[in-house]
């Protein structure tokens, strides 16, 4: 180290490549880094919209890391031909050792190229489901959702999933193309009630609940169809019946949002509760058993 620090004093180290070099690389290394943190202020000044903040900052930061590589490729690297020959060699032990993140790099550029989702985007990936809060080189990273939480809520816990699991693994979208999801509520009302009737208010309930959602479901669609082959004849709530052992079952299904599953599903019962409630003809059913007593 004395000798280092006295060789750098002396002036010495510029007649030594490898001195110049070491200093070429500070000097490249300072240079983008500063310009990091001007990027940085200047976008935080610019907009005060989360997302934009994040993707404006997720881009400088992986082109100054490209141009970081090729810049201290150029300074270490005199011959290419040599690294060519090199890498030309181990590319096979290369490939056997760092396979998995091989295959996760080369999911990122999937995932960049295709945007099969995007960060914020609700998606299932095998048996996870959740929002993307983030996308790396090797991961992402997802806000889960569902797990030991009813209907599509949050569980708090951030899971990271290698970006190779593109490749190996069903990827549903709950945001992109339709945007809308159909959802279902199902109640059970008596052999002995008026089922016609019941099915009449759960079909009134679902229209008032989802009655705003058809015009721009259309829209939607038409924006989806330019890209995937999506096609719906109907976008109204309909009420279908089943006859189930314990009674009449009536399942209403519409359009909602992914996100407000839950808050949809919530407001539709509580309304069923109260109409239910003032129809004296409907009862809900519920297993029972009834015991007939033998004829003498």
């Amino acid at each position: 180290m004395q000798e280092f620090f006295g060789r750098f004093l002396s002036g010495a180290w510029r007649d030594d490549p490898a001195g110049m070099k070491i200093l070429y690389s500070l000097a490249v290394i300072a240079v983008l880094a500063l310009t990091r943190l001007a990027l940085h202020r200047f976008v935080w000044k610019k907009t005060g919209e989360a997302q934009t903040r994040y993707l404006a900052l997720k881009i400088s930061a992986n082109a100054i890391a490209g141009i970081g590589l090729i810049a201290l490729s150029l300074i270490w690297i005199r011959d290419f031909r040599q690294v060519g020959t090199y890498l030309g060699l181990l590319s096979a032990g290369i490939a056997i050792a760092l396979k998995e993140l091989i295959s996760d790099v080369a999911g990122w550029v999937f995932i960049l190229a295709r945007r099969p989702f995007v960060t914020g985007d609700r998606v299932q990936i095998g048996e996870l489901s959740g929002d993307v809060v983030d996308i790396r080189v090797f991961q992402f990273t997802v806000l889960e959702i569902g797990n030991w939480v009813k209907a599509d809520q949050s569980t708090g816990r951030v899971v990271h999933v290698p970006n190779g699991a593109v490749f190996t693994q069903t990827l549903a979208n709950y945001t992109r193309g339709f945007e809308y999801i159909w959802n279902e509520v199902t109640v059970t009302v008596t052999f002995e009630s008026d089922w016609k009737k019941a099915k009449a208010i759960l079909l009134s309930v679902a229209e008032a609940r989802s009655a705003n959602r058809e015009g721009e479901a259309q829209e939607r669609i038409r924006e989806a169809s330019k890209r995937y082959f999506i096609v719906y004849s109907n976008l109204t709530p309909t009420v279908y019946t089943k006859i189930e052992e314990s009674g009449v079952s009536l399942t209403a299904r519409y359009l909602c949002l992914p996100r407000k599953r839950r808050d949809t599903e919530n407001a539709i019962n509580e309304d069923i509760l109260e109409a239910f409630s003032r129809e004296p003809g409907i009862d809900f059913a519920y297993p029972t058993r009834r015991i007939v007593p033998e004829r003498q």
